[in-house]
């Protein structure tokens, strides 16, 4: 009897507890975990921080005071990191990770890069900056939680900016990829026809540096006589408006293309160009 009595006590607590009882309340988060990660030409430019929300609350002056360090986030530090060198503001900025912090104003904000990459408002010490930057806020949608977003970037160039209930700030980022491609291209040791075509193909088409790029497809013709490597040399010739001798090159570029339809992806554009400068050539 007594047996019967335990066993229907267990089977009770079995009904009536939840599954696990040692499981934990898992809700929303005040101010939840966000990153925002961009290639910038080379250069990996990531950022992670807290997100607070604005909660019907007055932000600036009062939940974040003016004039005074903030950290530019909730719970932990905001961490900004960069995969190569960048220049901000004029200051240079060694690869690696740093703490973002800023003094809002009322006029100018105070934005503020600081070696140690995991301070608090507490842990901040002004001698570990590396580089404070005056920007100018601007109004901005309403933005219910604070963002960094990353815009109008190019090779060479980048913003981060700052959002949070209807102000904006703007940091502008200088990438060097202009320096790190031409090292790549000098240091480069693989020495397939594909490289030094791509070399001449970056020189064709960002430094518009035409006979820099003709000596590095002669290198890829002498390593490798394929359909892409003419189409390169057809096009450098043309832009020093020598289409006789473009064309020439053009029509090798197809006979190799039309050998293999499937790999011919420029099988259009050399056709048109062959078209074009058949005429120019006259």
């Amino acid at each position: 009897m007594k047996k019967f009595f335990f066993l229907s006590i267990a089977l009770f607590l079995a009904i009536i507890l939840p599954g696990n009882v040692s499981a934990q309340l898992v809700l929303p988060q005040p101010s939840p975990k966000a990153s925002v990660m961009q290639a910038v030409g080379l250069t990996d430019i990531t950022i992670d921080y807290s997100s607070p929300g604005v909660k019907n609350r007055t932000i600036w002056g009062d939940v974040v005071p003016f004039d005074k360090i903030w950290r530019t986030g909730a719970n932990s530090a905001t961490k900004i990191t960069f995969s190569k060198d960048v220049k901000i503001g004029g200051t240079a900025v060694p690869k690696g990770s740093y703490s973002i912090f800023t003094i809002p104003g009322k006029t100018s904000w105070t934005f503020i890069l600081n070696k140690n990459e995991t301070a608090s408002t507490d842990e901040y010490k002004q001698d570990q900056d590396l580089l404070r930057l005056n920007v100018t806020p601007e109004a901005c949608p309403m933005r219910e939680r604070m963002a960094f977003s990353i815009s109008d970037f190019n090779d060479d160039n980048a913003k981060i900016n700052l959002e949070w209930e209807k102000v904006r700030i703007t940091v502008p980022v200088t990438i060097g990829t202009s320096e790190q491609a031409m090292a790549n291209i000098k240091n480069s040791t693989e020495g397939t026809w594909r490289v030094y075509n791509s070399a001449a193909r970056y020189m064709m088409d960002t430094k518009k540096d035409y006979d820099a790029g003709l000596k590095y497809v002669d290198q890829s013709l002498q390593l490798g006589n394929e359909w892409y490597n003419n189409w390169t040399k057809a096009q450098l010739l043309a832009a020093k408006n020598n289409y006789k001798e473009a064309l020439g090159y053009a029509t090798k570029a197809k006979e190799l293309g039309d050998k293999n339809p499937e790999g011919f992806f420029f099988k259009t554009q050399v056709e048109k160009a062959i078209a074009d400068w058949q005429a120019k050539s006259k």
